[in-house]
């Protein structure tokens, strides 16, 4: 049996998507905290570290889909992969879940204040996310691109007013930590997503559209911060001491 106790939870996700199902069903953070090894993960979270390896080896029996191998990809096409799918849809959604938050805390924010502050907590998130995805578009994805253009091509490093790429990518680390901060505040004020018997069509759809954003951001912060971010350093690594 292979040893993955040791192993990072970012890592395992990593090789094999499959097994992020698994840290799911078991309330394990894969992307913010996916730094953490499967061991110390399962002592924060009171999981039986045996029972989630054999899980975990059960999922990676089933071969990762050749499409989703976003450890086999190159930096440039899973940066632009990130801001075709991932950025995307959050632009795309989070104005519509935003007017509707806006609207059940109109008709049913006397009876369920959290709903407020779930209002509250999202359109804060909506706007650093999304200054936050454009820093990435206009700075961090076109020197990942250039670096795998100056690496393919053995040429110098291009050098950048920020120093080293690590830089900002600690910067939008660290924001990923705050946002996941905030939806897990969300998920928990909401009873993980479950509307009371009383609500609207809105109200559910609501928090139907805040569960399918919760995957979808998760997703999303995995493949930067265990993927692409980790690979972009080791280039530039690679490329200082090639020069």
């Amino acid at each position: 049996m292979e040893n993955i106790q040791n192993e990072t939870v970012g890592s395992i996700v990593a090789r094999n998507w499959k097994t992020s199902s698994v840290f799911q069903k078991h309330n394990i953070d894969f992307c913010c905290n996916g730094a953490i090894s499967l061991s110390e993960a399962c002592d924060k979270n009171g999981v039986d570290i045996g029972l989630l390896s054999q899980e975990i080896l059960l999922a990676m029996q089933t071969s990762a889909d050749p499409e989703k191998d976003y450890e086999g990809w190159g930096l440039d096409l899973l940066a632009e992969y990130i801001e075709a799918k991932h950025h995307k849809y959050a632009a795309e959604k989070m104005p519509q879940i935003l007017a509707n938050l806006n609207k059940i805390c109109l008709v049913h924010g006397a009876n369920h204040p959290e709903l407020l502050e779930i209002r509250d907590l999202f359109r804060d998130m909506a706007h650093e996310l999304t200054v936050h995805m454009k820093k990435e578009e206009f700075m961090i994805f076109p020197v990942i691109k250039k670096m795998v253009w100056a690496g393919n091509r053995r040429q110098n490093i291009p050098s950048q007013t920020y120093g080293s790429i690590q830089n900002p990518i600690a910067a939008m680390m660290q924001d990923h930590e705050n946002e996941g901060d905030r939806m897990r505040k969300i998920a928990a004020l909401s009873d993980n997503y479950t509307p009371g018997p009383e609500a609207c069509t809105t109200y559910k759809a609501s928090f139907f559209m805040l569960e399918e954003f919760e995957g979808d951001l998760h997703k999303h912060i995995h493949l930067e911060n265990n993927i692409l971010f980790p690979k972009a350093v080791q280039l530039e690594k690679e490329l200082q001491a090639a020069d």
